[in-house]
């Protein structure tokens, strides 16, 4: 098959608004254009994509289970006309910074608007990923730096511990729990325990290997991210366990938090740099976004240093 971008987008403008005259006003092309387009997008594949009336356009069976591939292909092209672009401009410009949806979502915008204030050149592009792929996303060059909880690196990426943020548990304040003045891992064995991510499997793990066996709990809901089970506790069905530097998005639903102690577990949120130069741009930002983190967490957690 030899069919083109235009094609695509083509069938997908139309697609999205139901009509070829709609679609050609957003594309800036003609009605006759934009249906030219799609019917060579049809030959190309060898089936009809939409059900034609006089009145009205619609998706053909065919054309509904294609749409999704079509979409898919486009968003691949986009993200490749911004690699083109962070490739041409990161000598002078671009910064990509990879973090984990919670962190990307509370810690890093803040620290990108205070950098644009000093410097509105930069644009500092965030890039989602899980925490297993922090290490991988740096040692690829998908990402100029990364930030998150502690991983094991290899030989081409470098961690900078930024501080110690502990794994703690968050309660609605009319949970049971929210009103005792300390939690240990026994007291979670009836409780309804909310557990979010691999992350959570290996460092509660560990904690539990140091607890009885008859005193270990079992998670009632297992979930990927951990704004989703903030969001379950934070209705009152149960308690999860996360590192306290979720602490933005679980103080704005309302989460009481709670050191789990005996034993305690405790994580150092780190920065991830590769090994190979950075660019000017890449390390000023680095920088910066290295003592914007330590002094903000000194601020939340009550430990300003003198």
């Amino acid at each position: 098959m030899n069919f083109t971008i235009k094609q695509l987008r083509a069938f997908a403008t139309v697609a999205d608004l139901q009509s070829f005259s709609l679609a050609a006003q957003r594309l800036k092309l003609t009605p006759g254009a934009v249906s030219l387009l799609v019917r060579d997008l049809e030959t190309e594949v060898g089936f009809s994509l939409f059900d034609r009336t006089t009145r009205r356009v619609s998706l053909s069976k065919a054309g509904r289970d294609y749409l999704p591939a079509a979409q898919q292909a486009l968003r691949q092209v986009q993200a490749a006309v911004m690699a083109a672009n962070d490739v041409k401009n990161r000598a002078t410009g671009v910064v990509r910074v990879a973090a984990p949806l919670v962190v990307a979502h509370s810690m890093l915008p803040p620290a990108m608007a205070e950098y644009r204030e000093t410097h509105p050149d930069v644009l500092v592009r965030p890039v989602d990923c899980t925490v297993e792929n922090l290490v991988r996303i740096v040692e690829e060059d998908h990402a100029d730096l990364a930030i998150g909880p502690d991983r094991p690196t290899g030989d081409l990426v470098v961690r900078i511990g930024l501080y110690d943020s502990p794994w703690v548990l968050w309660c609605s304040p009319n949970h049971a729990l929210a009103r005792r003045r300390r939690v240990t891992w026994p007291m979670l064995k009836h409780e309804s325990v909310i557990a979010a991510g691999r992350d959570y499997e290996s460092r509660v793990a560990e904690a539990l290997q140091q607890t009885p066996e008859e005193d270990r709990f079992v998670p009632t809901y297992v979930v990927d991210n951990v704004t989703t089970s903030l969001g379950i506790a934070a209705v009152g069905l149960g308690v999860t366990l996360s590192p306290m530097y979720v602490y933005i998005v679980a103080r704005n639903l309302g989460l009481v938090m709670k050191r789990v102690e005996s034993p305690e577990i405790v994580r150092e949120f780190s920065m991830y740099l590769p090994r190979r130069a950075l660019t000017p741009t890449v390390a000023a930002f680095a920088e910066f976004l290295e003592d914007h983190l330590k002094s903000h967490s000194e601020v939340r957690h009550g430990r300003r240093k003198d």
